[in-house]
């Protein structure tokens, strides 16, 4: 077991690699009643080309199988792990993302039957032909439910006007005709193909015994066999480096249309700390210009182009990235272009040091205040350990960020191919 301590944050995390692979983090809370734990695999939406193990040729699975998949493994032969959690006093969930799937749980009590019930139920796959039928119509009506949400239709449509053929452009869900194509053969050949411990990571957070988890951990996994396995060998189409069409509009039922305006990220750097520090300008600028208090927010929030629905959000990963700007207005096309000029203009006239300084601890205090959130700590850290990022190191290397860095940034940032504008009318 290694340990390793972060002045900054006063956290200590316990690791241990096991030995098929399972990558194990715990950060003991004593202060906290609760515990969190969370146990991710590297899969998601997007990994829908891949060789499986043990085999040669690249496969193609239909749309939305992670999310089908994520929800399946709840289901046993003979009951319902939600129900288990229930009993032992423990909140259980799972959700899928483009990159990852994550199951956890957070309790006050039962910690360790808990950690072994989570820990069993993924790592103990169970799938019927009947069960996949049934699931079927579920995820239907949750596709039809978001196909009804003004804000989910924008956000996809954003990243499909950003993105031509990358599969994050593919609702996580899919659509009801992919998930009709799923079989149980598909549902095997995905999970015992991403569900190796060794492109998997758990972290427990809150009052536990960091040596009693891992110990307990170390057992459960002696208990079982798994094939040794390779890197995951993935595949994704060619993408250009502009976005895929400059405008889209949807038509649907809505009061206030929306206008979002879409940054479709370029060249992003392969090095660990680049990627990170490059996250983090990123966030820097959007804090600057369209936060609450952002230089550009209040000149759209004076002219009535905005009103509190506006925001904006990035993600940022190895293969993909983008951010997204806007929200709902009664002039859409005039709130998009201000948003476009705002962004293109920002290269030759961007923010002086003091204000960078001072976005950078501001940065730094709300890291400081979200460390008091247990599901916050174990979710960014398996988020980042994923892509073999330390999420504490990220952390230091804001503080290390110079304003000459920063200027070089954007310098090289943004140019016109790289924005889309959906519209929701």
């Amino acid at each position: 077991m290694e340990t390793k301590l972060f002045r900054q944050f006063q956290e200590t995390i316990y690791s241990e690699e096991m030995s098929n692979g399972l990558r194990v983090y715990v950060i003991p809370k004593k202060e906290m009643a609760k515990t969190y734990a969370i146990f991710s695999t590297k899969y998601g939406s997007i990994d829908q080309q891949f060789v499986p193990i043990n085999q040669q040729d690249m496969v193609k699975v239909p749309d939305g199988i992670a999310h089908f998949l994520e929800h399946k493994l709840f289901e046993k032969e003979d009951r319902d792990v939600f129900q288990d959690f229930s009993k032992q006093g423990a909140s259980s969930n799972a959700f899928t993302s483009f990159t990852k799937t994550a199951y956890l749980f957070s309790s006050t009590s039962n910690v360790e039957k808990n950690l072994t019930t989570l820990i069993d139920f993924v790592q103990d796959p169970y799938f019927s032909d009947e069960s996949v039928e049934k699931e079927k119509g579920i995820i239907a009506q949750e596709i039809k439910m978001y196909d009804d949400q003004p804000d989910w239709r924008a956000f996809f449509g954003t990243i499909k006007s950003m993105f031509a053929n990358h599969p994050i452009r593919i609702d996580i869900a899919g659509t009801v005709e992919s998930i009709n194509k799923i079989t149980k053969e598909d549902l095997y050949t995905c999970y015992n193909t991403f569900y190796h411990p060794s492109n998997m990571v758990l972290c427990i957070v809150g009052n536990v015994e960091p040596e009693a988890i891992i110990k307990q951990v170390r057992e459960n996994q002696a208990n079982k066999e798994f094939t040794p396995m390779d890197e995951v060998k993935r595949g994704f189409p060619e993408e250009p480096s502009g976005v895929a069409q400059k405008e889209l509009v949807i038509e649907m039922p809505v009061s206030i249309p929306k206008a979002l305006v879409g940054i479709k990220e370029k060249d992003i750097p392969t090095n660990k700390e680049a990627f990170a520090k490059r996250e983090w300008m990123i966030d820097i600028t959007l804090d600057y210009l369209f936060s609450k208090s952002g230089e550009a927010y209040e000149r759209l929030y004076e002219e009535g182009l905005i009103d509190q629905s506006f925001s904006s959000e990035t993600s940022l990963e190895e293969n993909f990235g983008f951010s997204i700007i806007g929200g709902n207005s009664q002039q859409p096309d005039e709130l998009a272009n201000r948003i476009k000029e705002e962004l293109l203009q920002f290269s030759s006239n961007p923010m002086d040091e003091k204000s960078f300084e001072r976005i950078k601890r501001k940065k730094f205090g709300q890291l400081l205040r979200a460390m008091n959130s247990l599901e916050f700590i174990a979710n960014q850290y398996s988020h980042y350990q994923l892509m073999d990022i330390d999420f504490f190191e990220t952390a230091e290397l804001l503080e290390q960020l110079t304003f000459e860095e920063y200027i070089e940034f954007t310098n090289h940032w943004i140019d016109e191919n790289q924005l889309s504008v959906c519209f929701v009318k």
